[in-house]
């Protein structure tokens, strides 16, 4: 074979696509999303045991705010990335309301075991459940590359509002570093843009659908965190809590940032005060973000078991 038949895949654009988005990724008689779903349910009550062993649950309580108003919030927060998945998906393939536990699933996955494990297990409990044309692998690839560009896109737009206050603090944030992930974030995010019709599957309308529901998605959690502050901690302004907010989720996307809890954390410090307090409301919400996907995976991971067994 010669080069440029060797080539020819790459240089086609059909043939790029099909690289990217390729045909169901077994063929052969065992049918591997069979057993993914389960072993995904034992892997996540394996880490649930673990986690729970460690988990001061008490000193968690005693930390709780009593308002309603904060734990409908919290619900709120938790949901709104696998609700806005279901969105997406169901706008696509039309999936029922009970495809929104594989996306908590999803969610926790990629929380508590391996970043995009959960898109892996999402494929393959769509392979089993969808009726579509073609693989829901190019879907799922492309809701989560849309994703991360709009999540690049928002830092990029709030940093251009960030960067003075952050200059300012005179933190330890290497400029170089600061500088590589300013290019990172750039190449990912215009790259993907640039070479679209390779990248992507979906067609332009779907994308844009996609795109608009994570900046929103995006958008509203950065809101929800700030107001969730703001009631734990009521006496600093809101204001202050949707700046600190934005500023999380730009020090949260720059990858060659390092100690970036400990950045924010001190950037909350100074424009706040308050040093105990704001390690106290960040630690409440990290833990009970946490707490919640200890009790959300063991719930999924023992029903997903109970019903692999019943359908045996």
């Amino acid at each position: 074979m010669s080069q440029a038949d060797t080539l020819a895949p790459l240089i086609n654009p059909q043939g790029a696509r099909a690289i990217l988005d390729p045909t169901p990724l077994v063929r052969s008689g065992r049918n591997w999303t069979a057993w993914f779903g389960p072993l995904i349910s034992f892997a996540i009550l394996a880490v649930v045991f673990v986690q729970i062993g460690s988990f001061d649950f008490h000193k968690l309580v005693a930390m709780l705010p009593r308002t309603p108003l904060f734990w409908l919030l919290f619900a709120v927060t938790y949901s709104l990335t696998p609700v806005c998945d279901w969105v997406i998906f169901n706008r696509l393939w039309s999936i029922p309301a009970g495809g929104l536990s594989a996306l908590f699933r999803k969610r926790i996955s990629n929380e508590l075991l391996l970043g995009y494990l959960g898109d892996v297990y999402f494929y393959a409990w769509a392979r089993r459940h969808v009726t579509m044309a073609g693989s829901p692998f190019g879907a799922v690839k492309d809701s989560a590359i849309l994703s991360g560009v709009m999540g690049n896109i928002v830092t990029l737009a709030m940093l251009l509002f960030t960067l003075p206050l952050l200059s300012s603090l005179r933190l330890a944030m290497d400029g170089r570093a600061l500088g590589i992930s300013l290019t990172i974030l750039v190449a990912t995010s215009f790259g993907s843009i640039l070479f679209s019709r390779k990248v992507f599957s979906l067609p332009w309308p779907e994308r844009r659908m996609v795109a608009g529901v994570h900046l929103t998605r995006i958008v509203a959690n950065v809101l929800l965190y700030a107001t969730l502050w703001h009631l734990l901690l009521p006496d600093v302004a809101l204001s202050w809590w949707f700046m600190l907010s934005t500023l999380r989720l730009v020090l949260s996307r720059l990858p060659m940032v390092p100690n970036k809890d400990v950045l924010f954390a001190g950037v909350a410090v100074f424009l706040v005060g308050r040093e105990l307090e704001i390690a106290q409301v960040l630690a409440v919400i990290a833990s009970l973000l946490l707490a919640a996907h200890l009790l959300v995976g063991l719930i999924l991971g023992v029903s997903g078991l109970v019903k692999q067994r019943r359908q045996a």
